[in-house]
């Protein structure tokens, strides 16, 4: 048996998950987390299987979260569900210590498949996700500007090209917005660009904006 935790701040794609896993007999969701500092406290107190985890939550989240949760628990599998398609975040999810990466327009199809994946021991990534993981150790002479953020300011991006103030970033991540004004100071600095406006195209342009997302 496969026991779960569910970690997601939406209750109707945490319901639609356990409906995908209901009734398969060697799964079972035994516990569920609606943010960052839950998710770290049902780590510390309960007994799963499976971390199935949204990458962005309200709290401590993304490559943030899978660091703290592999330093407690270096053992537990982490299979990561998320909007996100576009290969950088995986990598960071990746390289951060989790097991497997699925986006949840797949979910339906795919994640039965990657929770006995990863409950084995054994990786779930797509192709391109491998790829980006090998050319990571490979010496380049053309990395893209948004490679080269540490993954905090990457999560900052990320927040900035969808449109979030420096304020609402601040509340999302619990961190000052001295803090938030600062990585937005340094990404434009790394990135070689004078103003959000800029980021956005780039965002655009490298598909790293989903709709929905």
């Amino acid at each position: 048996m496969i026991r779960i935790l569910i970690a997601d701040d939406h209750t109707i794609m945490r319901e639609g998950l356990k409906r995908i896993l209901d009734g398969i007999e060697d799964v079972q969701v035994v516990g569920e987390a609606v943010d960052g500092f839950d998710t770290l406290e049902k780590v510390r107190t309960m007994e799963f299987d499976v971390l199935l985890m949204d990458l962005s939550m309200p709290g401590r989240s993304g490559v943030d979260l899978i660091r703290q949760i592999k330093d407690e628990s270096p053992k537990l599998p982490i299979l990561i569900l998320t909007m996100h398609e576009e290969e950088q975040y995986a990598v960071r999810a990746i390289r951060a210590g989790a097991r497997g990466y699925l986006t949840k327009e797949s979910a339906g199809t795919q994640l039965l498949t990657a929770l006995r994946k990863v409950a084995s021991g054994r990786p779930y990534i797509s192709i391109e996700v491998a790829e980006q993981l090998a050319m990571n150790v490979m010496p380049a002479d053309d990395n893209l500007p948004h490679t080269a953020l540490s993954d905090r300011e990457f999560e900052v991006f990320s927040h900035l090209v969808k449109g979030k103030s420096i304020t609402e970033i601040g509340d999302f991540l619990h961190l000052s917005v001295k803090t938030v004004s600062t990585h937005k100071m340094r990404i434009l600095q790394k990135m070689n660009m004078t103003n959000l406006s800029d980021l956005v195209q780039y965002a655009v342009a490298h598909h790293l904006i989903n709709n929905g997302s």
